[in-house]
């Protein structure tokens, strides 16, 4: 039974312009070190500069993969909840029903393309986003489409999940940052208290 071999990570750290910083440039190969170790066929990027930018070192470590693009893979938010968490009231305020149906098309294309098997062993890196990573983590446990609001990533983290014939799709790995130094982890979120 084929395995397809899904290795889910957010960008490195960006600026507010979108651009990897030197932080994001040091955490995506790092990361590109640890991947070299794997029988990497391809890495899908995001068409947005930070992903592309990520992918193109991963690429440097992985010179026998190919490094392409994949719209689905863009930043957008997956699922507007019907009922919102207060929380969250603030984030999605503005947001309308146009928004909201582009988001949900978007992260079924996300889904159909990649949270599926494949007829052949396969392994893939995917440079996406934290939403998308949370939304792909969400499928594969077949959680509440609003689950995808408690998770988040840190930059060049990575899930791994795979995916066979027959079966659910298994999560290997989730947010781990093992292959940086303590100080590049938990880039990308929030101020908090750290493990």
């Amino acid at each position: 039974m084929a395995t397809r071999h899904l290795y889910v990570v957010r960008h490195g750290a960006a600026d507010p312009f979108g651009e990897l910083t030197v932080t994001g440039e040091r955490q995506s190969h790092l990361l590109g070190e640890r991947l070299a170790r794997l029988p990497i066929d391809t890495v899908w990027h995001s068409p947005l500069a930070r992903a592309v930018a990520t992918a193109r070192i991963l690429g440097e470590h992985l010179p026998n993969a190919t490094v392409a693009e994949a719209a689905e893979l863009a930043d957008h938010v997956p699922h507007v909840p019907e009922v919102m968490p207060a929380a969250w009231a603030g984030f999605f305020d503005g947001f309308d029903a146009a928004e909201a149906a582009a988001g949900a098309r978007l992260a079924e294309a996300l889904v159909s393309r990649f949270a599926r098997p494949a007829e052949t062993e396969s392994h893939e890196v995917l440079v996406t986003h934290a939403y998308q990573v949370a939304w792909l983590v969400r499928d594969a446990l077949d959680a509440p489409p609003a689950r995808w609001l408690a998770m988040s990533c840190g930059n060049t983290a990575l899930t791994v999940i795979q995916q066979r014939t027959g079966t659910p799709p298994t999560l290997v790995l989730y947010n781990d940052m093992s292959h940086l130094p303590e100080d590049l982890r938990w880039t990308g979120f929030g101020p908090g208290t750290r493990p």
